[in-house]
């Protein structure tokens, strides 16, 4: 399955990197760098490079990022999304369009983790922010680019209210992501969750609180072409 590449030594003791992804589900593999060493994501990084793989970095800090770009100098780093991309350039867009929609600039960093895989999983992506429910006239002002989407991705905090209003004005499915903005009673996340897992709105999907990756993979196979 994996073509007899052989990994070294050191990162078979931590990781088994599963570069058969791609072709098993047409997506590459992504490593999710929080809780692992940045010598772990560097041998990681490095085993990418050699076997000339394709891959996302997320939840990458700023030790992690170092690591990656030790190894891949050339890989687009995105700080505020916390995600880093080899190789840099995303593959030309098919399918349909995303349009990733951050309710407040708080739920900015989530947004773009979504729109950054959506764009490097082969979709066109558009990013509108600061839209949540207090102004309902700033939705309603992007309902022509929001109507073109294949794929809607909602990220919204504090009362998570958000992807219930597009899901109700768009034919697009809406992916709904929890962010952990708000005071205390949202509880990190907890409160929008719940409200996005009762939307009254049909064709609302939900990912974990502040999954910006998820969102995005899952609204570029909602995009993928037909």
């Amino acid at each position: 399955m994996t073509g007899g590449w052989t990994p070294p030594e050191a990162l078979a003791a931590y990781a088994e990197l599963d570069h058969d992804r791609a072709g098993r589900r047409g997506y590459p593999e992504a490593v999710y760098c929080e809780g692992k060493t940045p010598a772990q994501v560097a041998g990681i990084a490095a085993a990418v490079r050699d076997r000339g793989a394709t891959a996302l970095f997320t939840r990458a800090a700023a030790g992690h990022a170092a690591a990656v770009l030790g190894e891949l100098p050339d890989a687009r780093h995105d700080p505020d999304a916390r995600l880093l991309a080899w190789p840099p350039e995303p593959p030309a867009p098919s399918g349909g369009r995303v349009v990733v929609v951050a309710a407040g600039t708080s739920d900015l960093p989530v947004a773009r983790e979504a729109l950054l895989t959506a764009t490097y999983l082969g979709r066109e992506c558009e990013l509108v922010v600061d839209v949540g429910v207090a102004g309902l006239h700033r939705v309603l002002a992007r309902l022509e680019l929001l109507r073109s989407a294949r794929a809607v991705v909602v990220a919204a905090g504090m009362d998570g209210a958000l992807p219930s209003v597009v899901a109700g004005l768009v034919a697009a499915p809406v992916v709904a992501v929890p962010t952990s903005v708000g005071y205390g009673a949202a509880f990190g996340g907890l409160a929008p969750l719940l409200t996005m897992l009762n939307a009254c709105a049909p064709g609302v999907a939900v990912v974990n609180i502040d999954n910006g990756y998820g969102a995005g993979h899952l609204a570029a196979q909602i995009a993928a072409p037909a």
